[in-house]
């Protein structure tokens, strides 16, 4: 499993990830979308430590630095 979120994206999704958390938390979201967007902020938190999405392979995507070649 290679790297293919670089600081930014991570960052973003860290963001976002709090965000909904907070917002759960604080009882403006509840019921059915709060497990929704409570999933998806335990996607966003994972994706965002290990720096790796799985629905980036098929496309092809990458956010990561490449490095310059001599």
């Amino acid at each position: 499993m290679q790297a293919n979120m670089g600081t930014i994206d991570r960052v973003a999704r860290a963001v976002v990830a709090v965000l909904i958390v907070g917002l759960i938390a604080s009882g403006l979201v509840s019921g059915v979308l709060a497990f929704i967007l409570g999933v998806l902020a335990a996607v966003f938190g994972i994706t965002s430590v290990i720096s790796f999405c799985p629905l980036y392979l098929p496309f092809g995507i990458t956010t990561c630095q490449r490095p310059v070649r001599k």
